[in-house]
Parts: structure tokens; C-alpha cells; sequence
């Protein structure tokens, strides 16, 4: 498969689509907002195989746990109606980002929709179409568990934190350009803002990508909510100031234990709050939740090149010569960097997993399964 992905202008309207699935008289596409140029410039990818969209997963032109599981399902039926090797694109996709476990799930589900109607009988197009519809459901159920997960987030926070006028800090972005609706942890901000009870979202830089500085800043400004940006070294001092009322973060991946997986920098957070005896709170789909992962020594947590850390690279991630992956060095040449995507928040600093089927808390395996089977029974019924 040719890696084809063009470039073209955006008109994004108020709803932020992150990505949507098109058919031109030349064949499907997916298109996608791309991340790596916000702020600046809202500008799109039109992905036309497998190779382009993982290209796009790994350079975070798309991103976000939600998000990704949606994109890969899309993938698979981007192959299926172009003709490509389905299983072949299955695979690529599945591992462009392995601790986000809905990258895989929504990759599995869409593959075995278009298995199922050829084990049925039908022909390629009705395979296609087949996996096609199971990433469209996906996409749905997605925008639907965004609203319940705000709906439930803002009902615990009124419960931990009564009065409103909440002060609420999060990290990284977890807002419409993760989901297929608004959001996980800033769809909760976002409620609380619209009643009027977000008194101010502190907004993480999230280094060294600056998610919150680039994506979600710009997300609050569209929506006309009170934020300020810090630096993530900065959290502290807010805290031992008490003028942080919870936390919000999203996850890319739950184990079986509690244990979660988010954007590096996550777990300082947590244990600030918990220090300081401010609710931390998880805001994710029970998809991002796997059983099968015992516990959090058992994610395997993405290493991303360390020139992210050494280099200072505009937000498209060019250099100022415009080469790919050039930068601005800000260490001596040679540095070595750790630059781990992600880190593990142990379940007794969690204070609670808000999900689209119900609040956990305290945070356990017996009580994430009876969480997870009362969704699958939902889901059958």
C-alpha cells in the first residue's frame, strides 16, 4: 500500500470534528483535523490507506484514546472499500500506539464485522460495507458516552465539591478533538462551565508536545471558558495556594487493578492531590478499560524520540527550516532524553473512574468488572 495522504484547508465549524469519513467520486477517504498544526493553522488530512492514517496516529495528527479507537476502525474500512489487504491493515493500525487499548479494540471490532458478513456469504462490497457501519456505530456510541461521562462527572463533582464554582485542573487534551463527542474529562469542565459553575480550568502545558497549550487552551477559548495556562512544574504551587478544587484527567489505558495509563505527567498530579486532599478524577469509556491487563507493571508504555525532549520543534513538528523533525536544540548535541508517552497512576490515588455506565470509587478490580460486565449486558440486550 502507497502512503496517500493530501493536505488541504479546514473550515472547521464549532463542533471541532476531529475526523469524519467522506466519499469523492475518486474512492473513500478518512479525513482528519490536524493536530500537529494547532493553534495556527486548522488544516486537514485526507488519508486514502492504512500506511497514511498509522503515519498519522504516530506523529499525533490524530490522537486521544477515544479518538484513536474510532480512527482505527475507520482504517480498516478505508482498506476494506479500497481493495487492500484488511488483515494486513488490522495490524498496522492495531500497534501504531500500543498503550491506547481502544486503538486495538476499535481496529478488532471493525475487522470482525467485515470477517463476519464474508464468512456470511458476501462479497467484498458487503464486507466493506459491513465494517464501515461497525466504525460508524462506533463513532456514535462515542459522541453518546461523552455526554452521559459529562452528565455523571459534574454530578460527582457537585457531590465531592459542593457549592460550584469549581476550580478544576487538568492535563494533556481530552476535549472534541479526542472524541467522537466532546470529550471525556473536558466534556465534565465544559458542563460545568455551560451552568455556570466553572469558576476557572487550569490548563497543563503538558510538556514536552504541549497537548493543554496547544489543544486544549484552544479549546476553551472557542467555547469562551474561563482558563489559565501553567507549566507543569507550576501545579504545585497552586495547590499549596488551594486553588485547585479537583482534577481531570482522561486515560489511554485502566488495568484490571485501577491502575491508569495517561499522558506523562499524570501521576505527580495525583500525588499532589492526594497530598493536599483534592479528588482526582478519571474521566474515560468503559472501553478504555481492560480486564486484561492485571495491573499497571503490565501496560506497555509508548517511548517516543527523545529529539521531542531535546529540541524545541513548532507545533506541526518542523524545524524552522521546515525539514520534518528538525528543531531548535535546547541541550548540548548528544543528550540523551527519557521521553516515556505516558505514566501509571496507582488505583489508591484515584479517587474515582467516571465512565458513560457509572461512577467507580473507591477504585477496584471487582468493582471495574461488575462495571464492565453491566455494560457488555446493556449492550446485548
Amino acid at each position: 500500500m502507497a502512503d496517500q495522504c493530501t493536505r488541504g484547508s479546514a473550515d472547521i465549524p464549532d463542533s471541532i470534528p476531529a475526523l469524519r469519513w467522506e466519499e469523492p467520486p475518486e474512492g473513500p477517504v478518512l479525513v482528519l483535523l490536524d493536530q500537529t498544526r494547532l493553534p495556527g493553522e486548522e488544516s486537514e488530512l485526507a488519508c486514502t490507506d492504512a500506511p497514511a492514517l498509522v503515519e498519522a496516529i504516530r506523529t499525533l495528527a490524530v490522537r486521544g484514546a477515544p479518538l484513536l479507537g474510532i480512527a482505527g476502525a475507520y482504517g480498516v474500512a478505508l482498506a476494506a472499500a479500497r481493495g487492500f489487504d484488511v488483515a494486513d491493515a488490522a495490524r498496522m493500525l492495531a500497534a501504531a500506539r500500543p498503550t491506547a487499548v481502544n486503538l486495538a479494540r476499535g481496529v478488532r471490532r471493525a475487522q470482525a464485522a467485515h470477517a463476519a458478513a464474508a464468512a456470511a456469504g458476501g462479497d467484498e462490497r458487503a464486507a466493506a460495507a459491513a465494517a464501515l457501519a461497525a466504525a460508524q456505530a462506533l463513532h456514535r456510541e462515542d459522541a453518546e458516552g461523552s455526554r452521559r461521562m459529562a452528565r455523571e462527572g459534574l454530578a460527582l463533582l457537585d457531590e465531592l465539591v459542593p457549592g460550584g464554582q469549581h476550580r478544576l485542573l487538568t492535563h494533556c487534551n481530552t476535549g472534541a478533538l479526542v472524541s467522537g463527542g466532546e470529550g471525556t474529562a473536558f466534556a465534565v469542565a465544559l458542563a460545568a462551565h455551560r451552568e455556570g459553575k466553572l469558576r476557572r480550568l487550569w490548563v497543563d502545558e503538558t510538556r514536552p508536545l504541549l497537548q493543554g497549550a496547544r489543544l486544549t487552551a484552544y479549546e476553551a477559548a472557542r467555547h469562551g471558558m474561563p482558563y489559565t495556562l501553567l507549566t507543569d512544574s507550576a501545579a504545585g504551587s497552586l495547590f499549596a495556594a488551594g486553588e485547585v478544587d479537583a482534577v481531570l484527567i482522561g486515560a489511554d489505558r485502566i488495568a484490571a487493578d485501577g491502575s491508569v495509563a495517561n499522558k506523562v505527567g499524570s501521576y505527580p498530579l495525583a500525588v499532589l492531590a492526594r497530598y493536599h486532599h483534592v479528588p482526582f478524577i478519571v474521566v474515560a469509556p468503559v472501553t478504555t478499560i481492560d480486564m486484561d491487563t492485571p495491573d499497571g507493571a503490565a501496560i506497555e508504555v509508548e517511548q517516543r524520540s527523545g529529539h521531542e525532549v531535546t529540541e524545541a520543534v513548532s507545533p506541526s513538528g518542523r524545524g524552522v527550516g521546515g525539514e520534518a523533525g528538525g528543531g531548535v536544540p535546547i541541550a548540548p548535541l548528544g543528550t540523551q532524553a527519557y521521553n516515556p508517552a505516558f505514566d501509571v497512576t496507582p488505583p489508591e490515588l484515584v479517587t474515582a473512574v467516571v465512565t458513560e455506565w457509572g461512577v467507580v470509587s473507591p477504585v477496584t478490580e471487582g468493582a471495574l468488572e461488575q462495571l464492565c460486565a453491566r455494560s457488555r449486558q446493556v449492550s446485548m440486550s
